[in-house]
């Protein structure tokens, strides 16, 4: 891959009622460049988003190749939705960023810099190869459950 080519490749999580989305930037030499997004929201039936607030580099990647891919994926059932499409990036001061601004709540709207609308033209499932074991998902809720629950201090999960 020329040095100014970068593959791109998306992946979000949910877990209990925080959210947290990266997007994976690999350059020509291979090397994987997290940055989360924590802000997806639906648009309309065609249409995700996310605030831009820390990632300047995403939006310099976009611009480039507006090409994208967004995974969202349970951590606790290991399933999801695999999302690609055409990102359009809408700057603060843009009249349709004002627009598209209420669809944000909570903390960080106030933050968001850019609006990165994604236009989906493929949507798949994902699922873990656990499933192709024959495991279910509750049995793959319980075992991750636990798995996380090891990790906390006292391996309890904060409130």
């Amino acid at each position: 891959m020329p040095a100014h080519e970068v593959e791109d490749v998306d992946a979000r999580y949910e877990a209990d009622h925080r959210t947290a989305t990266s997007r994976v930037r690999r350059d020509c030499h291979g090397t994987p460049n997290l940055s989360p997004k924590g802000t997806f929201v639906v648009l309309d039936d065609v249409t995700i988003a996310f605030g831009e607030i820390r990632s300047p580099g995403t939006i310099r990647n976009l611009r480039e190749n507006a090409l994208i891919e967004v995974n969202f994926v349970d951590p606790f059932m290991r399933k999801g939705y695999r999302f690609a499409g055409t990102a359009r990036v809408v700057e603060r001061g843009e009249s349709s960023f004002y627009m598209l601004l209420p669809h944000f709540r909570g903390a960080l709207a106030g933050r968001i810099r850019a609006i990165v609308a994604i236009t989906v033209t493929k949507a798949l499932p994902l699922t873990s190869p656990a499933y192709d074991d024959g495991k279910t998902e509750s049995e793959l809720r319980r075992a991750w459950t636990l798995r996380y629950r090891k990790l906390q201090p006292n391996e309890r999960f904060e409130e």
